[in-house]
C-alpha cells in the first residue's frame, strides 16, 4: 500500500492514461468499494480509479496489480484515497488536465476543501489533484497596460507547464492613474507611451520620447530618475513604481520585475526578480527557482 492519500500534498498522476472510471449502482463506502474491485481485471496501465455511484458520487482508489506484463491481470490490492464526503468530480471544459497547475486551479476556484478533485476537461479527459495545497505566486506588477505583461506571461507558462508543481497566480498591481490622484499635478510623466497610462483631468507626457522640460510629477522607478537626470539634469518629485519594492505580507512567493537588470535573475530574501521584459525563458526559470524552493522534492505520482 502507498499511504498515498494521507501523505501526499498536491499528488497528481504521471499521465492521465493511468486513470479509469468506473460507474456502480451501490453507496460507495470502503467496504463495498474494495469489495467490488479487489479481484477484478484491469488493464495494465491503470493505477487509478474514479469510482463513480448513485447522485453522482465520486470516490477515489489506488489499484495495483502483481502481474504487471499481461495486458488484463486481477487487481491485488486497492487503497481507498478519498471517499464521497470528501471528494468532488468538476466539469471544466477548459481545463487541460494534463497540466497540474490547470487542476490546481479548479481545485481552488470550484472545489475548495475538497480532498480529492477530479476533473473532467478538455477532450473530456479525466485526471485527478489529491491533497491540493498549490504554492501561491503573487506577481508585482504595474499596470497599465494591461494585461500586466509579467503576470500574462506567467499564467500562460502555467496553463502548459506539464513539469511544474501546482501553482495558481495572484496579482498584486500598482495602478499608476490610481497612484497619480496620491500626488496631485497639472501634468504626470511616465516611463514610457507603451504603457498607455492616462489621468483624468490632466496632461501625460512620456519619458522615453524626452519631451521638453514642464513642471511634472514622475511616475517612474530608479532608471527612470537616472534617465530623467541625463536628460533633463534634476530628479522631480514623484512616486516610486519598482514592484520590486513592494512588501508582500501573506507569505507567498513573489515573483516582480526591475529594469536594473538587464539579464540575470535575482533572488531576494521574499522574492524572485526578473529583467523588465523578462523573456519566456527567463520567466519559466523563475518559475523554477520558486518551486525548486517551495517544494522541492515534488513529483507526479
Amino acid at each position: 500500500m502507498t499511504m498515498l492519500g494521507r501523505a501526499t500534498r498536491n499528488a497528481v498522476p504521471s499521465a492521465y492514461r493511468g486513470v479509469a472510471i468506473a460507474h456502480l449502482d451501490a453507496p460507495l463506502t470502503e467496504q463495498s468499494l474494495v469489495g467490488y474491485f479487489l479481484g477484478r481485471e484491469s488493464y495494465r496501465r491503470t493505477r487509478f480509479i474514479v469510482a463513480r455511484g448513485p447522485g453522482d458520487e465520486t470516490a477515489l482508489l489506488h489499484v495495483s496489480r502483481d502481474d504487471h506484463d499481461s495486458l488484463f491481470a486481477p487487481i491485488t490490492a486497492v487503497e481507498v484515497l478519498a471517499l464521497p464526503p470528501e471528494s468532488a468530480y468538476v466539469v471544466a471544459p477548459d481545463a487541460d488536465t494534463a497540466v497540474p497547475s490547470s487542476l490546481a486551479a479548479v481545485a481552488v476556484h470550484r472545489a475548495p476543501g475538497a480532498k480529492a478533485v477530479v476533473v473532467e476537461g478538455r477532450y473530456r479527459h479525466v485526471n485527478f489533484i489529491l491533497n491540493p495545497d498549490p504554492i501561491r505566486i503573487t506577481v508585482l506588477e504595474v499596470v497599465p497596460p494591461r494585461p500586466a505583461k509579467l503576470a500574462d506571461q506567467v499564467q500562460r507558462l502555467l496553463d502548459v507547464a506539464e513539469d511544474l508543481v501546482p501553482m495558481v497566480v495572484d496579482v498584486q498591481a500598482t495602478d499608476l492613474g490610481e497612484l497619480a490622484t496620491e500626488m496631485t499635478s497639472p501634468t504626470y510623466l511616465m516611463p514610457c507611451r507603451g504603457s498607455d497610462a492616462t489621468v483624468v483631468g490632466a496632461q501625460v507626457r512620456y519619458l522615453d520620447e524626452r519631451p521638453p522640460r514642464e513642471d511634472w510629477v514622475l511616475l517612474g522607478c530608479d532608471r527612470s530618475r537616472e534617465i530623467h537626470e541625463w536628460f533633463y539634469g534634476d530628479v522631480p518629485p514623484g512616486a516610486d513604481v519598482c514592484p520590486r519594492k513592494v512588501a508582500v505580507a501573506d507569505g507567498s512567493a513573489a515573483l516582480a520585475k526591475c529594469c536594473l537588470l538587464e539579464s540575470s535573475i535575482e533572488v531576494d530574501e521574499d522574492k524572485i526578480v526578473v529583467p523588465w521584459g523578462a523573456s519566456m525563458a527567463q520567466v519559466r526559470e523563475a518559475l523554477t527557482l520558486i518551486a525548486r524552493a517551495r517544494e522541492p522534492e515534488w513529483s507526479a505520482v
